[in-house]
């Protein structure tokens, strides 16, 4: 059996914009100011919730190598694969996040997740009709970030 693929995003489903009113949650040690503040809103429970998942974590976010010098670390987790953005794309298909065509291309057919922010329907009804393979796409609230419900529904479709 083909273990899935999870694709992550950075800016939202792991680091929270916050909750309303602008309060946000920080847990240490502090970054450096070299380094995006933002980094002290990574949960370091994600890591171990993340890599007891039954998938193949891979980077899917504009941090890019970023990614696995300051964010895995912080999580406790190894480098992982990163999907490389290209620099220009083919015209971009209205409504349609402009990660979509790269991570259907880069899954190759594997049956994949993936936790964004930023999915819609239209992304839903084009990795329908463009990926062989299984797929989820799960929209995180990015004033949460990813949850024990986020963790659990992931769980439940790898399983």
């Amino acid at each position: 059996m083909t273990v899935p693929l999870l694709f992550l995003d950075v800016d939202g489903p792991l680091i929270p914009f916050g909750a309303s009113g602008g309060a946000y949650r920080t847990y240490p040690p502090v970054p450096p100011a070299s380094v995006s503040p933002l980094l002290a809103r990574l949960d370091p429970a994600h890591g171990p919730r993340l890599a007891a998942l039954p998938y193949e974590l891979v980077w899917a976010t504009t941090w890019e190598e970023d990614a696995n010098a300051w964010v895995a670390p912080r999580l406790g987790l190894p480098p992982l694969p990163l999907v490389r953005w290209p620099d220009d794309g083919p015209d971009p298909v209205p409504g349609l996040h402009w990660k979509t065509a790269g991570l259907v291309e880069w899954a190759a057919g594997r049956p994949f997740a993936w936790v964004d922010d930023e999915i819609g329907p239209a992304d839903r009804d084009w990795v329908a009709a463009h990926h062989p393979g299984r797929a989820l796409l799960h929209r995180v609230d990015p004033g949460r970030g990813l949850t024990a419900a986020d963790h659990g529904a992931l769980a439940a479709w790898a399983g």
